[in-house]
């Protein structure tokens, strides 16, 4: 990727800005890039620091793996500093706990905004809260040496960032219980033919094939793109006849804008 100033670098997140391409790096190589509610956060406020200008955002990770998912910290009675741990959150009350994790997830959130395109570069390890963050973006792109796990109901919990969504409409019900019960790997064979990832490709071309893929993106007008996401992102809560009122209602848009009849 090319060498600019960051926009925001802070708690492992980097975000950098080329015109309409944004980049939000992982950057905490030596712990696997493990997460942390500061690293939350901090992916959080890159979300609110993307310039208009910006179509496509590239997320991406330093080191060898993408991310290890959480910082095993949390689950010790001294936790991180300055973060409640999990015993402190279980007993804090219904709105706090609520509140919490709902902070939490917001860092996972604006990847799927209709005003952008998401690709998520995958390499190594993306456990639990790596997994979830990679679902959290619209495309996943990964090398040949990705391996995927959701094991927070090993360790008695659920995956609450956001991922369950996204994955039970890739891969479909089933087999998301049986990724998520059994906590197992999923490499990238296997995330390409279930339609987890969109392709892969070997580790030393990711970088270039994102680059690729980011370009192919930014080719087509992009309030086209802007209403043709969000025609698909609905489509899954809608009717089939829902859905047909919904394309025309879109094309309507598009078609007075193109003849500058548009409000």
């Amino acid at each position: 990727m090319a060498s600019l100033d960051p926009v925001l670098d802070k708690d492992g997140v980097r975000l950098t800005v080329d015109e309409a391409i944004a980049t939000v790096t992982l950057d905490n190589p030596g712990k696997l890039n493990a997460q942390s509610p500061a690293m939350w956060r901090a992916l959080a406020e890159a979300g609110s620091k993307l310039p208009g200008s910006v179509r496509v955002v590239v997320l991406r990770a330093e080191g060898k793996s993408f991310s290890a998912g959480l910082n095993r910290q949390m689950f010790t009675p001294e936790g991180i500093e300055g973060e409640p741990n999990f015993i402190d959150l279980a007993r804090s009350s219904d709105a706090k706990l609520d509140a919490t994790i709902a902070e939490y997830q917001e860092g996972f959130t604006w990847w799927r905004r209709n005003d952008i395109v998401s690709i998520a570069a995958v390499q190594g390890h993306a456990i639990g809260a790596g997994f979830q963050l990679a679902l959290a973006c619209d495309l996943r792109v990964v090398a040949d040496d990705v391996q995927f796990a959701m094991r927070e109901t090993s360790l008695g919990l659920v995956p609450d960032l956001t991922g369950t969504h996204p994955l039970v409409s890739l891969v479909g019900y089933a087999r998301a219980l049986e990724i998520c019960a059994t906590g197992r790997f999923v490499t990238a064979e296997e995330a390409v033919s279930t339609g987890l990832a969109n392709i892969s490709v070997p580790r030393e071309q990711l970088d270039d094939t994102v680059r690729d893929l980011a370009s192919a993106l930014l080719a087509a007008p992009r309030d086209a793109v802007i209403e043709t996401k969000a025609l698909l992102r609905g489509a899954h809560g809608r009717s089939y006849e829902d859905q047909r009122a919904a394309e025309r209602a879109a094309q309507a848009r598009r078609l007075r804008d193109l003849a500058g009849t548009g409000d």
